[in-house]
């Protein structure tokens, strides 16, 4: 029988991952010793903190980032042909979602292999739930691009979508979110919509959604903490 391919949700922060995951994912890994991860010295702590008693000597453990050869994915499923099952980690929420791992998962599908996903925190998820905006349509746009020209089509892109009713949600890099406010800001018309999420789940979590008339009044403090941006 084959292996199959758990997707682990992280933390989205801090070290209360009893708040956040769930009972059956720490189930799950305690039972897996081959692991896809982004960074091996942060999911190896992860492990660490949910599970102290747990053996990491014997963890095989494949690297998935930006520096990895496409060419080297299909061997990291290898151990599930030969039947053990194979958990991919997050560096932070769920898997393959603003994360690397969905090329990943694409192969275990080709390759006949049952795909299984755990239950765990999502920061758009949490920031849509938390906006108070349409949640029956809405669109993940995902980091925006640096390119000026195309970020600009972005967001008539967005805009337009927002006045069909669509929910519209992004992120920037922490230490880019000051700019990304200030855009926002001359961009938008002063009563459209933005919710601002920062921190979720964290002790410092914010969750205010105002128009953009109000937002120049009330600057919130962006400085290097991870965010989500919705429009509306």
């Amino acid at each position: 029988m084959k292996g199959r391919i758990y997707l682990i949700p992280n933390t989205l922060g801090g070290h209360n991952f009893s708040e956040t995951i769930p009972l059956d994912v720490q189930s799950k890994l305690q039972d897996i010793q081959y692991l896809i991860v982004e960074n091996e010295r942060t999911a190896r702590a992860y492990i660490k903190s949910m599970l102290p008693e747990k053996n990491q000597q014997v963890l095989h453990i494949d690297i998935l980032d930006k520096h990895t050869d496409p060419l080297d994915l299909p061997k990291f499923l290898d151990a599930a042909e030969q039947g053990h099952d194979i958990g991919i980690i997050s560096e932070a929420g769920v898997p393959c979602v603003a994360d690397p791992g969905a090329e990943i998962v694409s192969i275990a599908h080709r390759r006949g292999l049952k795909v299984m996903p755990l239950v765990g925190p999502s920061s758009i998820l949490l920031a849509l739930m938390g906006s108070g905006f349409n949640g029956q349509q809405f669109a993940f746009r995902g980091y925006l691009p640096f390119d000026k020209q195309i970020r600009k089509r972005v967001f008539q892109s967005m805009v337009k979508d927002c006045r069909d009713g669509i929910t519209q949600i992004f992120m920037e890099t922490p230490y880019r979110n000051g700019k990304l406010f200030e855009e926002l800001m001359t961009i938008l018309h002063p009563e459209t919509k933005l919710c601002i999420a920062v921190d979720i789940t964290l002790d410092s979590q914010e969750i205010k959604t105002k128009t953009v008339s109000q937002w120049k009044h009330e600057r919130p403090d962006l400085n290097k903490r991870p965010a989500i941006f919705l429009i509306d």
